[in-house]
């Protein structure tokens, strides 16, 4: 699927769009180039599925922790400044990943061995001043 953001106000219809496809718990990996605005999709759904935290990018310590205001268990990692997969396991990524809440991953190509294979990818692509926005993989 194929969801196309010509502006800010898109990115929110587009997190809409996300949060009926989406499942609950699992792992979403957001790929796209630097400023292709993968924090900012995250960030719109995450209020779109109910985070009442600031949803900020975790890039210094590459996970934040959020919360839905029905209790469910919100992961946001940025893994840009990860230099192996091995730091990965050091913060227990493989227990997040299986832990039963909801793991929206910035830079999931960092993880290398350790990507998830049952992951949903989004891929993130700027064209032509516009982010088109490609989910694939979902359950």
């Amino acid at each position: 699927m194929k969801i196309v953001a010509e502006t800010l106000a898109d990115v929110d219809v587009c997190a809409e769009t996300l949060k009926k496809l989406l499942p609950e718990s699992g792992v979403v990996l957001f790929f796209g180039e630097m400023g292709s605005g993968k924090t900012t999709l995250i960030k719109s759904f995450c209020r779109a599925i109910g985070v009442e935290d600031e949803v900020s990018s975790p890039t210094f310590s590459l996970v934040n922790e959020y919360q839905t205001s029905s209790g469910k268990r919100v992961f946001h990692f940025d893994l840009y400044r990860l230099e192996s997969p091995e730091e990965a396991l050091d913060i227990g990524i493989e227990e997040y990943f299986d832990g039963g809440g909801l793991c929206l991953v910035e830079w999931p190509e960092r993880l290398g061995f350790l990507m998830p294979e049952n992951g949903i990818n989004i891929h993130i692509k700027v064209v032509n001043n516009q982010r088109e926005i490609v989910v694939e993989s979902f359950v």
